[in-house]
């Protein structure tokens, strides 16, 4: 008889640290299902997990993903809350589609419609996996789309080129811990607070790193902290951001920056009445792509004091983001 789930978890607590190598910690254990591409878990679709998994469970929901290349669209419904999907290794366990603008065909926000991941499900985590779109550089093509409040992203791989991240969602609050980001341009994107913290954020062409559309009154964001900003070779003219929409509000804190970034840093998109609207900042950030001399006159580098209101308790709230 195949053991369950909740006891192959328990097995891997016990033996893992000799037959692979699971970086999971012991309150990640107790899963409702294990997706396996050779068919030793529950089921061989990520998607098919989830589609069984409890609809607004009481307690969190955890999915382990065994290693393998999963070619799959993956969507997590709003009422798939609480749910966490676990990669056993994140360079091994991949999550990929191959979507793009032109393939959708479907008018002027076909965009909305290539993500390899979507997240529509509060409080939703994901750990160890590499989420790809593998279209290649052939214009918008979303890796993951993150359009949930209370979401956290840890130890993840996300890759891609134009659009990679889609952060979505008025009001939405979004984390990011220790991930690697890939892409070209506009790769990090959307209307949500978010978080991205101890992560590499990797530019595979000259364009731009975000395109922020931050609701006009939300007090922040994209904030990165503690991050590294890097590139391909022969890549020297990678701005900071740009914004999609008016009141866009992006912010570097504690980063180092490669060469790579144009030393104006940010750019209005050709709409100069952006400039008095948006709001970005630095501060104490580091590295050849630093001159903050040269920085466009209408950003902002802040002081101890504006630094001060850049707490996790005023960007998030009530709520602590999920960090194992």
């Amino acid at each position: 008889m195949r053991a369950n789930a909740k006891q192959v978890g328990l097995i891997f607590l016990l033996v893992g640290f000799w037959i692979s190598p699971f970086t999971l910690t012991a309150h990640q254990v107790d899963y409702e299902f294990i997706v396996a591409k050779d068919g030793s878990g529950d089921f061989d679709s990520v998607q098919d997990a989830i589609d069984a998994a409890k609809a607004f469970p009481a307690e969190r929901i955890n999915i382990l993903i065994k290693n393998g290349v999963y070619k799959e669209k993956v969507k997590i419904h709003a009422w798939n809350t609480k749910l966490s999907l676990i990669g056993e290794n994140k360079e091994q366990t991949i999550i990929t589609y191959d979507d793009y603008f032109d393939k959708i065909n479907g008018g002027r926000n076909s965009t909305f419609h290539t993500y390899t991941m979507l997240v529509q499900g509060n409080d939703f985590h994901a750990e160890n996996l590499t989420i790809e779109n593998s279209a290649g550089d052939v214009g918008q093509a979303v890796a993951l789309n993150v359009d949930a409040d209370r979401v956290s992203i840890t130890s993840c791989r996300l890759l891609g080129n134009q659009d990679t991240l889609y952060l979505s969602g008025e009001g939405n609050r979004q984390h990011f811990r220790n991930c690697y980001i890939e892409g070209t341009t506009d790769f990090i994107f959307g209307g949500a607070t978010a978080l991205i913290e101890e992560s590499i954020i990797h530019s595979k062409k000259d364009s731009y790193i975000t395109a922020a559309s931050t609701p006009e009154g939300v007090p922040f964001g994209f904030i990165f902290r503690d991050c590294r900003l890097t590139a391909d070779e022969n890549i020297d003219k990678v701005y900071l951001g740009r914004p999609w929409r008016n009141f866009a509000k992006t912010a570097f804190i504690n980063t180092e920056m490669g060469a790579h970034i144009a030393p104006k840093g940010w750019h209005n998109w050709s709409k100069p009445e952006a400039e008095g609207t948006t709001f970005y900042a630095e501060y104490n950030n580091s590295g050849p792509g630093f001159t903050s001399q040269k920085r466009v006159e209408w950003s902002h580098q802040l002081n101890e004091s504006e630094l001060m209101k850049f707490t996790e308790e005023n960007i998030f709230g009530n709520w602590t983001p999920e960090r194992e």
